[in-house]
């Protein structure tokens, strides 16, 4: 199990740092007005939130494999209203950053969800390899 959190973590360490270069690509392509002040925090965020998951979902295939995509579906749901009362209360706290915020936090969701299911996608079918040859 620890090879494989220190593989995802290796890749999700990668991969927030290309997003996060691209973020600062783009910000100088648009105005001001439109990136978030909480746009760096949003990224550890993200980053921590990704990483739990996953490790989470790990320890739930070592222990039931059959029941991987329920746990995983449970978890995504969770995520999603957890992502969802952020929002919210960030919105309602700082009204005047509002939009990015929320726009921020749809992109980095939309590509840290993508990165999450392709990856727990590559987990399921190592794992049913390693079932079928026991």
């Amino acid at each position: 199990m620890k090879l494989k959190y220190t593989e995802f973590l290796r890749k999700l360490l990668i991969f927030t740092i290309l997003v996060g270069l691209a973020a600062v690509l783009i910000a100088f392509m648009i105005p001001s007005q439109f990136i978030s002040p909480a746009l760096p925090f949003l990224f550890f965020f993200f980053f921590s939130v990704t990483l739990i998951v996953h490790l989470i979902l790990i320890r739930v295939s070592e222990k039931k494999a059959p029941g991987f995509i329920n746990y995983f579906m449970l978890l995504t749901f969770g995520k999603l209203i957890f992502f969802l009362t952020i929002i919210l209360i960030y919105a309602l706290t700082n009204r005047k950053d509002a939009v990015p915020f929320i726009l921020s936090f749809f992109l980095l969701y939309v590509f840290y969800t993508a990165f999450e299911v392709v990856l727990s996608l590559a987990h399921i079918k190592t794992k049913r390899k390693e079932n079928s040859e026991l």
